[in-house]
């Protein structure tokens, strides 16, 4: 499938396989599940759910879904009335759907009162020890993805054994590496970003304002299906330092930087993260050699990246302090410069193993893998604006594979009258 094909079910070629998809994402949790000295996992987290169930999780609700996975391959999931009553009529796939009671979150804290919080924990340790109990693990260690003390509390108090971490690790080292089917979901969402990239080519010139530019990208993501989740448009002396993560209603003018960052955009639930920079008319020299080097760092970094190197080894590829402009921000440690210079992983979520980074990689590496997928950015200044350069990738045998195909040689320029 090496290649974007189209978003529409067909029978005429293979696209995504959707089953395939929660099929092979399943068994690698349950491989991981039956590795580990766990007999069962409850999985919170809005990832972990998904990757397991395959159901649709919008995320900040606050525990009002979560699901049970057993050694056994056994698969409990509990959700709000409505969502559970759709799931049992639509995901054939699952036959053990149930009412959640929400014991975190939103709905405890919004009662105003602490015997109704503990009465709704209780209640939702109660929901899951009665399943446990049914599919006979009641008896044995359980590890829970999200640690909340009063819940593991409440499960101890019925004699369950809970490991608060076994079970974080087994789904991340699950999904650390992507299935064939997860590498075309980002490959697809970089795509469709590069949709949303035309449109602000089409629609930006000096007068727009930034937010109108990026309701222009935004429809056009919409309009390709995706959930936008995240991003923003800079342009001017918001792109440096980085603005905020907010676009503003800064009118562009000529000679500006416009800068977009488009993260957060899901499909199937598949994350991008995806910069480009534009220059509104011909780029000046100190923005052209600005992007220059925020190109050749990139590529610097890229060319380290394949399976068995670490990433202490690939972290040197980024700029030094210097590289940095620790100065400017009056720093004296690289963690102190979070989200400039890194590649972080992508998948359901934005950052996912591998993170290669200055600020812990030197001290603490970790080995790449083949089937990793991340995404790589750089940043530099440009008097007092800024450039960054972001690409999409998947480490294949030899190296990586870019996903992202959004031209990156040049800044790309936007000519207006």
């Amino acid at each position: 499938m090496e290649g974007t094909r189209g978003t529409m079910a067909v029978d005429w070629e293979e696209r995504i396989d959707v089953q395939r998809l929660r099929r092979e994402r399943f068994e690698r949790a349950l491989e991981r599940l039956r590795n580990s000295d766990l007999e069962s996992m409850l999985l919170i987290d809005d990832p972990n759910v998904r990757y397991v169930t395959g159901l649709a999780m919008t995320g900040g609700s606050g525990a009002d879904h979560y699901t049970l996975l057993t050694t056994d391959g056994d698969v409990v999931h509990w959700d709000t009335a409505d969502h559970a009553s759709n799931q049992r009529y639509n995901c054939p796939w699952l036959n053990d759907i149930r009412y959640a009671c929400p014991g975190l979150g939103n709905v405890p804290r919004a009662s105003g009162s602490a015997s109704a919080r503990q009465w709704l924990t209780d209640k939702m340790a109660e929901t899951v020890h009665d399943a446990m109990a049914e599919y006979g693990v009641a008896d044995d260690p359980m590890g829970i993805d999200v640690p909340n003390s009063g819940l593991v509390s409440s499960f101890e108090d019925r004699g369950v054994t809970v490991d608060t971490e076994a079970a974080s690790e087994a789904m991340l080292d699950a999904r650390k590496t992507k299935t064939r089917d997860e590498i075309e979901c980002l490959r697809q969402v970089a795509s469709i970003c590069e949709a949303g990239f035309q449109a602000i080519v089409e629609n930006a010139r000096p007068g727009r304002r930034e937010s109108e530019v990026w309701g222009d990208a935004v429809r056009e993501l919409w309009r390709h299906g995706v959930m936008v989740q995240g991003g923003y448009l800079t342009s001017g002396p918001n792109t440096w330092p980085k603005h905020q993560a907010n676009t503003t209603d800064r009118a562009i003018r000529p000679g500006d930087l416009v800068y977009a960052d488009f993260y957060n955009i899901g499909y199937l639930g598949y994350r991008s993260c995806y910069y480009r920079t534009f220059s509104m008319g011909e780029p000046t020299d100190a923005q052209k050699d600005a992007y220059e080097l925020a190109r050749d760092d990139l590529y610097d970094v890229l060319e380290r990246i394949e399976p068995g190197a670490t990433t202490d080894e690939i972290c040197e590829g980024f700029p030094d302090m210097e590289g940095e402009h620790a100065d400017w921000y009056d720093a004296d440690e690289h963690w102190q410069l979070t989200t400039n210079h890194w590649a972080h992983g992508l998948g359901l979520q934005l950052y996912e193993p591998p993170l290669i980074w200055r600020g812990v990689s030197p001290d603490h590496p970790i080995e790449i893998q083949e089937g990793m997928t991340m995404a790589v950015e750089t940043q530099r200044p440009a008097d007092r604006q800024g450039v960054r350069v972001e690409e999409m990738v998947v480490v294949r045998e030899n190296g990586v594979e870019i996903l992202s195909q959004w031209p990156v040689e040049e800044i790309t320029r936007i000519d207006h009258l």
